[in-house]
């Protein structure tokens, strides 16, 4: 996108009455987040339409922080490929994982692979990184026969919520993430970083600001101090934006974080979050900051060929537990780096 372009959205994004002037072609139901954009008939050309309104679309996007496309049949890789890049441009791998994936197609990943019966936090891609997508595309191949819903949480409202104490705090200080990674308990730094040498690791992490140790064994832990919240390069609005409620190791079931610190002690763990200090965050903290997102967390029903595009700055996703198989293929794009803040 030019600087023109970002110019007109500037001035345009926060216009309510957006919807009422968008361009024919698809109806908008009332609700409001994700906002409901319906075809007008079964399978009509979502990645034609998208192209020739991407501006509208953003605007749509940066007002209300996610669109649930529905009704355009968006049901495999591919076809959710051909939508993001039609709107994008072009489309980010996954490097710096915190998850296993697959690759289900140019660029396009399954949903991260986490045990159904598990929820998985609120969270913004990949803000425990130097690097971030701005823009997350999510289709549903196959619709799980009861739960895993992708519930979204506006961080516009979040960060309004929780109280200043914290908030003054985590700003301060910010978050530094500690992962160990090899340990065979979480993933190994090969996958985690997309690379075969240690060299190619340590470049990255060099890059990227990381300090770095190689444990016996071929562990390789790895302690990063990141921002605790970012403005939004086109809206200007400032949002709660870091994965310390996601990492801490609070969130582990408390048998499992019991085994873990006696099995590899506290910095041993495969992953844990700290203030930038390194300081402990306490555990009633992050707990706080869990339930404000339970609070404004919205929930919808995936149907099959649904295409949900997030804005990953304004909002956090997570997943609901599921039953019965369930396929969601994601995509990313607009990468934005930790030095543009």
């Amino acid at each position: 996108m030019n600087q023109s372009d970002n110019t007109a959205l500037q001035q345009q994004y926060d216009n309510e009455a957006f919807v009422r002037s968008m361009p024919q072609g698809v109806d908008y139901g009332e609700e409001k987040l994700p906002l409901h954009v319906h075809a007008h008939t079964p399978g009509q050309a979502l990645d034609k339409w998208i192209a020739a309104h991407r501006n509208d679309v953003d605007r749509a996007l940066y007002q209300f922080g996610a669109l649930l496309f529905r009704g355009f049949g968006i049901d495999s890789a591919d076809k959710l490929n051909h939508v993001a890049v039609a709107h994008a441009g072009e489309l980010l791998g996954y490097i710096e994982r915190g998850a296993s994936r697959v690759q289900l197609g140019d660029k396009v990943y399954s949903s991260t692979e986490y045990a159904a019966e598990e929820s998985i936090p609120m969270h913004h891609e990949m803000s425990y990184s130097h690097h971030w997508p701005c823009k997350l595309y999510f289709c549903s191949e196959l619709v799980a026969e009861e739960g895993g819903y992708t519930p979204l949480a506006d961080d516009r409202k979040v960060i309004q919520a929780i109280p200043e104490d914290i908030k003054r705090r985590f700003i301060e200080k910010k978050v530094m993430y500690v992962r160990n990674y090899g340990l065979g308990v979480d993933m190994d730094w090969r996958e985690a970083f997309q690379v075969e040498t240690r060299g190619e690791a340590e470049d990255y992490l060099t890059q990227s600001g990381t300090s770095f140790e190689w444990l016996p064994d071929d562990v390789l832990r790895t302690r990063a101090i990141r921002q605790t919240v970012a403005t939004h390069p086109i809206t200007g609005d400032t949002v709660w934006f870091n994965h310390a409620h996601l990492f801490h190791s609070s969130n582990m079931p408390g048998d499992v974080r019991e085994f873990l610190v006696e099995e590899f002690g506290e910095e041993g763990m495969p992953r844990n979050a700290y203030y930038g200090d390194g300081t402990p965050i306490e555990d009633s903290v992050v707990q706080t900051i869990r339930g404000i997102y339970e609070e404004h967390s919205v929930r919808f029903p995936w149907e099959q060929g649904d295409l949900l595009l997030v804005d990953n700055f304004l909002l956090t996703h997570g997943r609901s537990p599921f039953k019965g198989p369930r396929k969601v293929c994601v995509a990313m794009a607009e990468l934005y780096t930790n030095n543009d803040l």
